[in-house]
């Protein structure tokens, strides 16, 4: 929403109607819904998951066959950039649909799919994502300590995650545990699986008091013995890692649009305010300090927005056959990593714009800054999305990949063929 003259340049028509349609249930939510989540009156948004599933916008990519839409991941990202203008957290809780939903519709079985896929979509089954451990968190894998043993045709899953969001009332949970603790690396050792709530064996044991992203029911959850049926994997056992590779690609992407929706939302509150405020004779958007505040936001948001979505095509490439999980997943690390830097500094810029009521709660600006916060830690930190962007580019120099077909640049240096002087020992 840069100006929907640049959207629309970047979007195809059917994408461009989705947003719209999204658009409208966005501008539609009850205002006291986001005050009650602020002030905590409300713990889970059952009623946001009502409207949204009532609408047919949730699990919109996935098959028509199981309630979905069979849109596209930019119309998602498009409509989830929207979702941000209601902040991080119903943005989040949007977006759990579609990070939950990838593994069953890449990897599960029919049944699985039209248990779980048909009750995101419809709204009669709510998932979360169980990752995060209380002694792995970005080195997940290699410190992951939750087991499932097998017990004849189920699983006994024994362990703790945390920073679970929608842990407090989600209906069912896809976690990770390892199936093969001897497995070197233990990577592939580790098993994707279903939990349903009902499951035996499952308390919910800790509600975390949060800084920002209020109301999203983050918990931590404790398996003691819980027992989950073998039809519960997804995909093969020991082959988890492959999941979660896949799983990341709507979770990292989702967090990029939303950031973008919520620094659009903080800048047009502080532009607003600015060309309204006067100060020292003028309005302050005619105060240089401001205004170029302003236009370098929008600039990185621009950027950030375009970003985002050239990566949403490296994933329809991707599903496609035509694209590499590793350049997708460089794409994809590289909007993650930019959006949510971006989103973070535009808020701190529509504060500072604002000066100190902008500090208070008169207007959202202090909540979009709180929960702007997380954008830079979760989903993989910004440190870890760098990792990622690096790895994946030095593999491609050092195997010519990108190098092949271009210029020898080396060569016009104007002493290139001293090659004595290149020494790297």
């Amino acid at each position: 929403m840069i100006g929907d003259d640049l959207e629309d340049f970047l979007l195809k028509q059917d994408e461009i109607d989705f947003r719209n349609e999204v658009r409208k249930v966005v501008k539609d939510i009850p205002h006291n819904l986001i005050r009650d989540i602020e002030s905590e009156k409300v713990k889970f948004p059952r009623e946001f998951i009502e409207i949204i599933t009532r609408s047919r916008i949730a699990g919109a990519r996935f098959p028509e066959a199981y309630g979905g839409r069979a849109k596209g991941w930019v119309a998602e990202m498009a409509a989830i950039e929207e979702m941000g203008y209601l902040g991080f957290t119903l943005s989040c809780m949007y977006s759990l649909g579609s990070i939950v939903g990838e593994p069953i519709n890449r990897f599960g079985t029919k049944e699985q799919k039209e248990i779980y896929l048909r009750g995101i979509t419809s709204g009669d089954k709510y998932g979360a994502e169980a990752i995060t451990e209380p002694s792995g968190g970005s080195d997940l894998f290699g410190m992951m300590h939750t087991t499932a043993e097998r017990k004849g045709n189920k699983f006994l899953l024994n362990g703790q995650k945390r920073f679970i969001v929608g842990g407090q009332g989600a209906d069912f949970f896809v976690t990770y545990a390892l199936t093969d603790k001897d497995a070197k690396p233990r990577s592939k050792g580790v098993s994707a699986m279903i939990v349903d709530r009902e499951s035996k064996g499952i308390k919910v044991e800790t509600m975390y008091g949060l800084m920002g992203n209020r109301g999203g029911g983050t918990a931590r959850i404790v398996f003691k013995d819980a027992e989950v049926p073998e039809e519960n994997v997804i995909g093969e056992v020991n082959k988890g890692y492959d999941v979660f590779n896949r799983m990341m690609v709507p979770e990292r992407l989702t967090t990029s649009a939303g950031s973008i929706g919520v620094a659009l939302a903080a800048m047009e509150i502080a532009t607003k305010y600015a060309s309204m405020r006067e100060a020292f004779g003028s309005k302050l958007v005619d105060h240089e300090g401001v205004n170029f505040k302003i236009s370098e936001s929008l600039t990185a948001i621009t950027a950030a927005s375009s970003l985002v979505y050239a990566a949403s095509r490296a994933a329809e490439e991707l599903d496609k056959g035509k694209m590499s999980l590793s350049t997708a997943r460089k794409l994809i690390s590289m909007a993650k990593l930019n959006s949510t830097e971006v989103m973070w500094t535009s808020v701190n810029n529509a504060m500072q714009i604002m000066g100190g009521i902008g500090y208070t709660t008169v207007y959202p600006i202090e909540r979009l800054l709180r929960d702007s916060r997380l954008g830079l830690i979760w989903t993989g930190t910004s440190e870890v999305m760098k990792l990622i962007i690096q790895h994946e580019y030095l593999r491609e120099i050092n195997s010519g990949a990108i190098t092949k077909d271009k210029r020898n640049v080396e060569l016009d240096a104007l002493d290139f063929q001293l090659e004595e002087e290149k020494v790297y020992k």
